[in-house]
This record gives C-alpha cells, sequence and structure tokens, in this order.
C-alpha cells in the first residue's frame, strides 16, 4: 500500500496540477470577456466563432464529435474558442504522430500477413476473411492460426494466470497498462518482477501517467527502475499542469507478454478493484484473455512500437519474435487501435461484427456513449431479428456517465435491442460475441473516447473454442442482471432536459 508521504506527494501533484490549470482557464475567460466588452471587438470574436465553427464542420471526422463544439462555439465564443485551441483536437501532435509512424515503419516488415492462414480463413468464410484483411490493412496487424486462446471470465482468474507466467518467464516480460495502483495486486505482481529480473530477464513497463495519477506518487518511472538494473520504465504522456490537447490521447491498453510467446489482453488494470481484493462499486466484473502462439507477436509488437517511439534507444525485434506454436482450431488477431490510424479501427470491427449477425449479438461494456453509427448498426441488427443483447453496469463507477449510458438505453429499446445492468455491481469487460463463432475482447469501450481519443487494443477470435466459452460467461451473467424495459425510463421533463444537454455534449466526456 501507498506511504503517507507517497500519499501526500500525490495529492500534492493532483493539487497543483489542477490549480494552475484552473487558473490558466479562468485567465483566459477573463481575458477573451474584456475583449468581447472592447468596441469593435466583440464583432471580430463573432467573426473567429464563425470560422472556427466553419473550420469544425469541414474536418475529417465523426459528425458527432462536432455538434458539442459548435453549440459551444457559437453560445460562448470567448469560451468555446480557446477552448476547442486546447481540447477540439483528436489527433496527436505532429511530434507524437511521427513518432509512432516512424516505429511502426520500423516494425511493418515483420507484421506481412502470411498466405495460409488468411487462405484457410477465406474458405471457411469469405465474410470473416474481409474482416480480417481489413484490420490487418488498417492496423497492420495479420491473422494467425496455431495460437491458443484461453478465457478469463474474470479478474482474479487472469491474474493467477498472470502470475503463473511471469513466473514461467526465461527471457523478457513486457507490461502496459492504463491504471497501475500499489496493493495487494500490484505489490505481489512487483515482487514477481524484481524476483525475474534478479534472475536476468528483461522487464519493460509502460504506465499511462494520467491514468495513474491518482494512484503513483510523482516519477514512478524512476522508483522502479531503482529497483534493478533489468528494469525499464516508462510514464506515457506525462500529465503537465498547462492547456494541452495532447491530454487527450491516453495509452488505455492492457498488455503483458512473456518471453514473446505468451500474452495477455483484456480489460484488466493492475488496481486491487479489478481482483474484488478492494469493493468500490460492489462486485466487480472484468475480463480477458490468454494467448498462446504466434499471434503474442502482435501484442509484442504494439508494446515494442510504443516504447520505441516514447523510450528509445529502439528495441532489437527478432529477440523477441516468439517461437512456439500450438496445434489449436480458429484464427486469432490482435489489433491495436488510436487516433492516428486515419480510420476508427476499434468502432469499425464492432460495425462489422453488428452488420453480419444473423443469430445473436452479445455486448458487455462499462459504458454506452453511442455515435449515430453505432446506434444505427445496433438498431438494424435488432430489427432484422438479431438477438442482440447489451449488459451494462448496475452500481456506476461515474454517475454523470451512468446517466449518459442510460440516455442511450431508448433509441435502443424502441428498435428491439434488450438491455440489462450487472446487479451485484460494476461490469468493466469490454466484449463482443456473435453467431458462435466470432468473439472479441480487449481494452475498447463503447464510448469516444475509446474509439476516437485512447490507443487502445484488443484480441479479435473466430471459430475458436473461446468464443463458447465467452458466449456462456455472458449467459451466466445475464442471469445475474436486470433487464431494462422502456417503462421504466420517464425522465420526466426536467430529466429529459438533462439527458439532451448531455447527449449534446457526450463526446466531451
Amino acid at each position: 500500500m501507498l506511504k503517507k508521504t507517497q500519499k501526500l506527494l500525490i495529492y500534492n501533484r493532483l493539487f497543483v496540477t489542477v490549480l494552475l490549470i484552473l487558473i490558466q482557464a479562468g485567465w483566459l475567460v477573463l481575458f477573451f470577456r474584456y475583449l468581447y466588452a472592447m468596441a469593435g471587438v466583440s464583432l471580430a470574436i463573432s467573426l473567429l466563432a464563425m470560422a472556427f465553427s466553419l473550420y469544425v464542420v469541414g474536418r475529417d471526422e465523426n459528425p458527432a464529435l462536432k455538434i458539442g463544439w459548435l453549440i459551444l462555439i457559437l453560445a460562448f465564443p470567448f469560451f468555446g474558442v480557446p477552448f476547442f485551441l486546447f481540447f477540439g483536437g483528436n489527433k496527436p501532435t505532429r511530434r507524437t504522430r511521427d513518432k509512432i509512424d516512424g516505429a511502426h515503419r520500423r516494425l511493418a516488415p515483420l507484421l506481412c500477413q502470411e498466405e495460409e492462414p488468411m487462405r484457410q480463413l477465406s474458405q471457411q468464410d469469405r465474410r470473416a476473411a474481409a474482416t480480417s484483411q481489413y484490420i490487418g490493412q488498417i492496423g497492420g496487424y495479420p491473422v494467425w492460426r496455431d495460437t491458443q486462446v484461453t478465457y478469463y471470465p474474470i479478474g482474479e482468474a487472469m491474474f493467477k494466470g498472470m502470475l503463473e507466467a511471469v513466473e514461467s518467464a526465461k527471457r523478457f516480460i513486457f507490461l502496459e497498462f492504463f491504471i497501475i495502483e500499489p496493493g495487494i495486486m500490484w505489490n505481489t505482481l512487483l515482487e514477481a518482477l524484481v524476483r525475474k529480473a534478479r534472475e536476468g530477464v528483461q522487464i519493460r513497463i509502460i504506465f499511462d501517467d494520467f491514468g495513474s495519477v491518482l494512484k503513483l506518487p510523482p516519477h514512478y518511472d524512476k522508483k522502479l527502475e531503482a529497483m534493478h538494473p533489468n528494469i525499464h520504465a516508462m510514464a506515457f504522456n506525462r500529465v503537465v499542469p498547462f492547456f494541452a490537447m495532447v491530454m487527450n490521447n491516453r495509452d488505455h491498453r492492457k498488455i503483458l507478454v512473456i518471453d514473446g510467446d505468451v500474452g495477455f489482453n483484456g480489460g484488466v488494470n493492475l488496481a486491487d478493484e479489478y481482483i474484488n481484493e478492494k469493493v468500490i462499486h460492489g462486485h466487480w466484473k472484468d475480463t480477458g484473455v490468454r494467448l498462446q502462439g504466434p499471434a503474442v507477436w502482435s501484442l509484442t509488437a504494439m508494446f515494442l512500437e510504443m516504447w520505441n517511439a516514447f523510450y528509445g534507444p529502439d528495441e532489437f525485434f527478432t529477440p523477441f519474435v516468439p517461437t512456439a506454436k500450438c496445434a489449436c482450431e480458429g484464427f486469432v488477431q490482435p489489433y491495436g487501435d488510436g487516433p492516428f490510424n486515419g480510420e476508427y479501427l476499434g468502432e469499425n470491427v464492432y460495425i462489422d461484427i453488428l452488420a453480419r449477425a444473423q443469430r445473436y449479438v452479445y455486448i458487455t461494456t462499462p459504458y454506452l456513449i453511442l455515435n449515430n453509427e453505432l446506434r444505427v448498426a445496433l438498431c438494424n441488427a435488432a430489427k432484422r431479428g438479431v438477438d442482440v443483447r447489451i449488459i451494462t453496469p448496475g452500481i456506476p463507477d461515474k454517475k454523470i456517465v451512468f446517466r449518459l449510458t442510460r440516455a442511450n438505453y431508448r433509441p435502443l429499446l424502441a428498435a428491439g435491442v434488450k438491455i440489462y445492468e450487472y446487479t451485484p455491481g460494476f461490469i468493466h469487460a469490454k466484449s463482443m460475441v456473435s453467431d458462435d463463432t466470432t468473439g472479441v475482447v480487449g481494452s475498447i469501450n463503447l464510448d469516444y473516447r475509446s474509439l476516437y481519443l485512447h490507443f487502445e487494443c484488443s484480441t479479435y477470435f473466430y471459430g475458436c473454442p473461446a468464443v463458447a466459452q465467452l458466449k456462456g460467461d455472458v449467459e451466466q451473467t445475464l442471469t445475474v442482471s436486470t433487464r431494462v424495459f422502456w417503462e421504466q425510463l420517464r425522465p420526466g421533463f426536467w430529466g429529459s432536459a438533462l439527458d439532451a444537454c448531455l447527449r449534446t455534449f457526450e463526446t466531451l466526456f
């Protein structure tokens, strides 16, 4: 657990950061109000607001991302214009993009699609093969065979598997997580990592600085590196006490790779609530997968891409290529998504599964903040007779986001989508399973931040035994969830007004 002095450092860091940002925000608002009151300046600011509005309309991005900004800029130009300048960008800075693109180009020759897996998938299901081809073209990550997929229906089971894999490491361990928090989970894992480092295993750790800002003391990466020369760590996109649009782009991935042959992916962060050692929102349900075989190389490559882009010097790739193969059924395709792809890969994979579903699609998500494309895809699937079911939390972690999630229920229910809330507590799992053939498990929420702003990763699998395991888990979860009906959603006049306001600015959550 954190010591008292460490907690004090965290709170001091957070207090200083928030205070400086509020001072800057207040100064900007007062400055623009002062300008707005000057003769002739109000007209200039109005023209500037109109120019920015036209710029927003002309941007090549999802229309839902534009509505909130347009209202904010036009209704409150003295505030909306500077706010958009600092937070309106959903793309990384050019410097960030150049670093990531450069690292990806160096990795690309080692991520070429092998002909045999794609040929075999095309023979089984040409439509599924087209999906995998799209993922490979946009994300750069191929589809693989000979990879075993183990599905974990709860964080406790996944953590046990992660510890066992770490203890078996001989050469290297890579970790990339959004949240690290000292406690039973992280302290147990860290002890194992230090022990393996002493045995000569190379340890590389990435954590998101924003995701862990309330969890870790300042410069925690340096504290980790001081534990042993074989441990190297990086805090991604450090939080700074200044307005900066790069704060929009977080590393939301959850990746653990051991010796290149075993990899883990899912929604589980390294904090005690994820394994129910700490109860904060009832029972916490999360999921993940363990991969063993060639497909782990895609997870390794995602990690190396981020590591080489921002830590340096570049790691050589060949020592990390997997050597193990498993004679397993099905096809496995881990893929990364981020604001630099040029397309919304995570969203498009979800929409594609909905579009080709024939019998059912079951979805688990902690947040349900939908754009028009996803809403239409869900509704169209239900209208053509597909059994579409969505499980969201029964006990929310953020009340305002839960209110926004519920505001998205009504059009879905009207179309025939069935919505359930996980009665025991909070469901953090991000998964989709369809027609006993297709599954996705990973870090990508059904909200704007995951789909458009963050660096994410998921594992797509087809024809694997894990599909049945995922379906069985969702069916079990439905038995302890409460179905939501249209008649229960009667927000009244003021509630409807609040919901409309929240949905107007939902892209900012």
